[in-house]
Order: structure tokens, then sequence, then C-alpha cells
């Protein structure tokens, strides 16, 4: 009989709390897919290449763990506790019918323990599978199948994530059983309303209103400039300023609110009463809807700026070159590279080896002063002023001895990556910039100045500057970087460089090598055969283990984090409502006895949970269009930036993803409110 009691409460407890099961069965799967990451199949082919990356990575994990054990732990103990306020009747019955309170420990202990069971019986397998098509979807996109995918199974993530769940959900259960074993049968049997709070004067709430709404304000305007990420300090302003004016904003909310329940409806039934009830619960709860709105906030900057930043990432870099041989022993000779190759027959493997020639000018007087760049400085400072301007400004006028770069070498870069090469005359050079080093709008402000043809002096000599800035880069990977260099015919070239430069062997793969499988697959196969050869090489692999660490980092863990901070936002704001909703049950019975119909009632409730959802899910969306550009802005690198409106874009496109998702959970709380509120159209048996 007692265990039909368990299970039957264990059901019913599933049912009437089913948003908080649901949220733990989330949580369960958030666990399981960040502590198995070690067993990703990327991460295994990140290890080889960026292992010192990874480990830092991996240690992240550990404290991720530790942190979201911690919030969750509030999240339980806090709907828990309503939960079973709620069955306070139920438990003073159990009591009043000679039930020991020892028996009634061990009844809520088993029904605790039934329902984690089950949650982790559901949400494991969920959670291995989920992991496990993740780990093949991301094996194909990024094209490393070649690897031999590996089940992605993590014993230890399954222990570790059944400890830290079962530990947080007993030890809120204590803390909640030591307050029921403490209360007198009479207060279980009769429920508590809500005490009221003190009220200040109007003028309170007016300028608790205002000056929320200007501190955050503020924040954005603070956020957005720049000016948070310019030393700890402002950045500890900002937070503060945010968090200050979220709560202000929240506490003077209840005005505002009264104000709309007094203006009436277009449908007055029930509409002062609505009104009445969501002012009723900021009142009483305006610092807990402030969090959450915070807590979604949080959500929503992780998961919009964290995909939008693993997109760019994805994109950024424009494959040209496959291979990059050096000489270690003498820059200036590839033979030996190349008869390495022709010896191993390895040569085969490519369609094209190419040299890249890099030299310093080396006929000028001085060094140091071999280039004039004060022509474009002098442009430059009769345009219109302007940050990138300024930055232009500074950093040209450092470059008074570029590097040179062989014309022929470089028409063989632009042919591989299937662009026209360049003509230059004899007395003419074109400009180079890595993109590392500058931004679309610095590279137009160059340009609009190569268009005038300016003339300026190299080792002495008349060089004109013409044509548009080039940006194809030099070498496969990280050879060599030039913020800023000069492309100049191969016989002035080789004149002032006086034959001594470094010479770099690029290579792309020829198209039977990747016959049958991905690139990716092909240059992981040559790399294999390289190394035995001894050779000095850097591959696009390098370049793309890179890449995909970014997108692991921000994708995978902010998503992670976006997951925690919603589900708790959600569940603490739904179970509040629905507590509320049973606090002012002998109101709705009221209504009912006047002659309320039930469909009136469920249209009242909806409208009350639309607006107490909407109020900090509103503020949590606006606020997110200012905190995803304002983490854009502060954590980007120049490059990054470049596509900073692009970026901008899919963070939108994030965020109306998750409101999507805010949408089914409001519909799931009306569901259960529906629910609660059929319960009261039976008539109620006195006790």
């Amino acid at each position: 009989m007692f265990s039909k009691l368990i299970f039957r409460n264990s059901r019913r407890n599933r049912k009437e709390n089913g948003l908080l099961f649901g949220s733990l069965l989330i949580s369960i799967v958030a666990f399981y897919m960040i502590l198995s990451l070690s067993r990703q199949d990327v991460m295994f082919f990140l290890a080889e290449m960026e292992s010192d990356a990874i480990n830092k990575l991996l240690t992240m994990v550990p404290v991720l763990y530790g942190m979201t054990l911690f919030l969750l732990f509030f999240l339980i103990f806090f709907a828990s506790r309503f939960h079973l306020e709620r069955r306070g009747h139920e438990f003073g019955v159990y009591l009043m019918m000679g039930m020991r309170r020892i028996r009634l420990f061990v009844l809520l202990l088993a029904e605790d323990f039934f329902n984690s069971i089950l949650s982790l019986l559901i949400g494991l397998p969920a959670a291995i599978l989920l992991s496990e098509l993740t780990s093949l979807f991301t094996a194909r996109m990024v094209g490393i199948g070649i690897i031999g995918h590996q089940a992605s199974f993590s014993p230890q993530a399954v222990l570790w994530t059944m400890a830290g769940f079962l530990a947080i959900r007993f030890a809120a259960f204590l803390l909640l059983s030591g307050r029921i074993s403490r209360q007198e049968i009479g207060s279980l049997l009769v429920q508590t309303p809500e005490g009221s709070k003190k009220q200040m004067p109007r003028s309170v709430y007016l300028f608790s209103l205002f000056s929320g709404a200007l501190l955050l304000l503020t924040a954005y305007g603070m956020a957005i400039s720049g000016v948070a990420w310019h030393g700890p300090g402002r950045m500890a302003l900002t937070v503060i300023a945010g968090l200050t004016g979220t709560l202000l904003f929240f506490y003077g909310l209840r005005i505002l609110i009264g104000f709309l329940a007094k203006t009436g409806g277009t449908d007055n039934r029930l509409h002062v009463f609505n009104f009445r009830q969501i002012q009723e619960n900021v009142i009483h709860r305006s610092g807990a809807l402030a969090v959450c709105s915070l807590l979604t906030l949080a959500a929503l900057c992780c998961f919009g700026s964290g995909l939008a930043i693993a997109r760019f990432y994805g994109e950024s870099e424009p494959h040209v070159l496959d291979y990059t041989f050096q000489n270690p022993e003498n820059e200036t000779d590839i033979a030996p590279v190349l008869k390495t190759l022709h010896d191993s027959g390895l040569d085969g493997l490519f369609s094209s080896l190419f040299e890249m020639k890099v030299g310093h000018i080396r006929t000028a007087e001085s060094i140091s002063d071999a280039f004039s760049p004060e022509p474009l400085l002098s442009a430059l400072r009769e345009m219109p002023p302007s940050v990138d301007r300024d930055i232009l400004l500074n950093n040209l006028s450092y470059e008074t001895s570029p590097y040179l770069i062989s014309l022929s070498s470089y028409n063989r870069l632009l042919a591989a990556a299937g662009l026209p090469g360049l003509v230059l005359d004899t007395d003419e050079a074109a400009v180079y910039m890595d993109l590392d080093f500058t931004t679309p709008e610095r590279l137009r402000l160059i340009n609009e100045i190569l268009g005038t043809r300016p003339q300026t002096m190299l080792a002495g000599k008349p060089c004109y500057l013409t044509g548009s800035v080039l940006t194809t880069g030099l070498v496969t990977d990280r050879s060599i970087t030039l913020s800023f260099a000069l492309i100049v015919p191969d016989e002035r070239f080789e004149s002032e460089t006086l034959g001594k430069y470094s010479v770099f062997l690029n290579a792309t793969l020829a198209e039977s090598a990747t016959e049958g499988g991905s690139l990716l697959s092909a240059i992981s196969d040559t790399n294999q055969k390289l190394k035995k050869t001894g050779l000095s090489f850097e591959s696009y692999l390098q370049n793309m283990g890179r890449q995909l660490f970014y997108m692991v980092a921000a994708s995978y863990i902010t998503i992670y984090l976006a997951i925690i901070f919603l589900v708790m936002a959600n569940t603490i704001i739904g179970v509040q409502f629905l507590m509320n909703q049973q606090k002012s049950g002998r109101r709705y019975r009221t209504l009912i006895h006047l002659g309320a119909a039930y469909k009136t009632l469920c249209r009242s409730a909806r409208q009350q949970i639309t607006w107490y959802f909407g109020l900090p899910v509103t503020v949590a969306a606006l606020s997110s269009l200012f905190g995803v550009q304002a983490l854009l802005t502060g954590i980007l690198s120049a490059r990054a930036k470049n596509n900073l409106s692009e970026m901008i874009f899919i963070s939108a496109a994030m965020i109306f993803v998750l409101c999507v998702v805010e949408y089914i959970y409001i519909a799931a709380v009306k569901r259960s409110s529906d629910h609660y509120l059929l319960t009261l159209m039976v008539p109620e048996r006195e006790e």
C-alpha cells in the first residue's frame, strides 16, 4: 500500500510539476553534452593541432559543471519549495490520520528518489543519442569523418551527471524536509496567504521606474560605445548600472501596471482583476522577475553572440593553398625541398608548386627610411576625420621599411585563387595588406588614395602606387603575416633586395589526391607521408584547426550556458505564477460563484501569464540587442569586426529562435493553468 502511494504521488507530482520535470530533463542532457565534450570527434581532431588550446578549453568544463550545479541547486530548491507548499494540506491530512513524521519523510524521499531516477532514465539515453548525432553532424560538417568516427559515449560523463544531479536533488530535499518537519499540523492544514508588503508613496515607484530606465540606457551606451572594455573599473561600473537599473525598473513597474488596470480595455471582462493580479505578483516578486530577466538576457546574449562568432570563424578563412614548405637551413634556397619531394615521389601529389619570394629593401642608404609613406599620409589628412583614418595615419607612419613581394610569385598565388594577375611597369607597385591588420573601411580609404596613383619614393627612386589593395594570404597559415608590403616587378625586386630574400614553397593538392574522400582526408594522409621526409611545412589543417577551435569554444560553451540560463529563468517564472495562482484559488472560486465561465477564467489566466512572462522576456530581448552588440564589439578581433553587421544579424535571428522557445514555455504554463482552473470548477469539499 505504501509503495502504491509513492508511485501514485510521484506520477501526480510529475503531472502537476511538469515544468520542473521537463527543465530537469533538459539540464541532464546539457550536463552530459558538456561533460562528454572530450569524446567528440572534432575534439580528437583538434587535439592533434591545437592541443594546448584544447587542454585549456577542457579545463573549463569542470568549472562550468560546478557553476551550473550550484545554480541548478537553487532552482530545484526554489521550485520544490513551492511544490511542497502546494501539498501542505495533503501532508497535514497524512499526519492527522496517524502517519508518523519519519514515515512522511521516507515517503517524500522515496517520491523524490523515484522521480530523480526516472529523470535520469529518460534524460541520459536522450543525451547520449543527441551527443552521438552532434558528433556525427560536426564530423560531416567540417569534413573530418576520415579520422574514423568514434562513439561519443562517455561512462565518466554518465557517472558525473548522475552524481551531480542526485547530489543537488538530495541536498535540496534535506533542507526542504527539515522545514516541513518543523511545521505544526494546523499550519499545514490551513493555507497561509501571501503576506502584504508595505506600500511606498507613488513618487517612490515613479522615481524607481525612471531611474532604472536611465541606468539601463547608461549601461547600454557604455557597453556599445566600448567604454566598458577600457578597464576593469569601467566594466564593473557598467555591470552595476545594468543590474541596479533592472532591479529598480521592475520595482517601479507596479505603478505602470496599476495605471493599465485603471484605463480599461476593449474587453472589460475581468480586465481590472487581471491587472490587479499582475500588480500583486510584481509587488511580491519584483526582485525575482528582475533576476529572471537578467538570466534570460544572459541566455540570449550567449546564444546569439556564440553562434554568430562560430559562424564567422567557420567561413572567415578563404581556402587557396594547401601547403607551404620552408628550408630552415637556408631561407633563400628552396631547391633541397623540391629535391626531397621528388626523391620521395611526393611531388606528384601536388597540382601546383610555386615559390613565394619576400624580402627587405637593402639598397637604400638608410634601411629604416627606405620607403616614404608621406604621400599616403598627406592624402589621409585631407579626408574627413574618422577612427579608421586616424588608425591608418598612425600605422602607416611607421611603414618606412616595408617588405617587398615578387610580382611573378604573387601572380602565381592569384592564379591558384582563380583571380586575375597583376600587370606593373618597372616604376609601379601594388599594396598588399593582410586581413588580420585591416578592416573594410580602411581598405576603402586606401583604395581611394591608390585611385589617384600617388608617387612615393622607394630606395631613392620614384615609385607609383596603383591598383587596389591585395589581401590574398601569402602562405597557407602563419609562416609570415605582413601588415603592409609592396608588390613590385621581379627585376626591381631582385635589385632592391640584392638577391637576399626568403623563399616559401606553396603547393595545392592535385584532384587525384582528393578522389574518393574529402579535402581534409587528403591533407591528413599527405601529412603522414610528409612527416617521414623531415621537411618543414605547414598545412591547411593548421588553419582549419584554429577555426574549428574557435567554433567549438564559441558554440558548445555558449549554447550550454544559454540552455542552463534559459531553463532557470523560465522554470522560476512558471513555477512562481502557478503557485501564486494557487494561493489566489479562493478568488477564482468567488468568480465561479458569481457566474464566471471556465473559458472566461482560462482567458483571464492566459492574459496574466502573457504579461507575467512578457515583462521580463521583453526587457531581456530588448537588452540583448544591445548586449550582443556590446559583446561582439568588446571581444572580437579587428578582423572579426569586419563582419560585425552580418554577425549582429545572425545574433538577432538566434534571439528570435530563443523567443520561439519562450513561447513554447509560455504555452506549457498556460496548459498547466487551464488544468488547475478546471479543478476549481468542482465544488470545494470542506474538511
